[in-house]
């Protein structure tokens, strides 16, 4: 079975949303700087229900790229023992580009992503009806923490993420209208607030 290795870069991004993998095939490297003296409560929490299955690494040394290297270090260590499953480097640092599509060509299944909840893994593909895609998009937001997205354009991008069929406009905007109807959402012009549940 194709595991998904998710490397993440604590010093660029901080995920608020780890729960969010808990119930998937999933090995977690979490990349920690070496002036990095705290770690947030919610992470933390999570990494011990994954168990075996998360690590840290605590980098050595400080200066440009540090971090960044290591990560390469491991990535390139776990390619090597596995090129079938799929690896997902969690940062905003775009410095990864360059190795990730190096890695593509040579046919590693490979993606940088800024958030958790970009990783298709999480994608909906198993919601039919319209109840289901609604449950599945609010759980996904929820997860999402303080990243959800701010305006409609973004939201509808958010929305068109999980599927693995695209809206069209016309159902988007019926689906969109859906979540406010149900007082998942309020609309102010551009700008959406979330009234939501709790992710747990």
């Amino acid at each position: 079975m194709s595991i998904n290795y998710i490397l993440i870069d604590l010093e660029n991004v901080q995920p608020k949303n780890l729960n969010m993998l808990l119930s998937h095939a999933v090995k977690i490297f979490v990349f920690v700087g070496e002036n990095q003296t705290k770690i947030p409560f919610d992470l933390v929490s999570n990494m011990q229900c994954l168990g075996e299955n998360a690590r840290y690494i605590k980098i050595s040394g400080n200066g440009n790229n540090a971090l960044d290297f290591h990560l390469a270090y491991y990535l390139g260590n776990l390619v090597t023992e596995d090129r079938e499953s799929y690896y997902h480097v969690i940062s905003k640092d775009t410095g990864f580009d360059p190795l990730i599509k190096h890695l593509r060509q040579n046919k590693i299944r490979i993606y940088r992503h800024t958030d958790l909840a970009e990783i298709p893994l999480l994608r909906i593909s198993n919601a039919n009806t319209l109840e289901e895609k609604i449950e599945a998009v609010i759980k996904n937001l929820a997860g999402r923490g303080g990243s959800r997205p701010r305006k409609i354009s973004t939201l509808s991008n958010t929305i068109n993420s999980l599927f693995n069929e695209k809206l069209n406009e016309k159902e988007m905007l019926s689906f969109i209208d859906s979540l406010k109807t149900k007082n998942y959402i309020s609309l102010d012009q551009d700008k959406v607030t979330y009234i939501l549940p709790n992710n747990n």
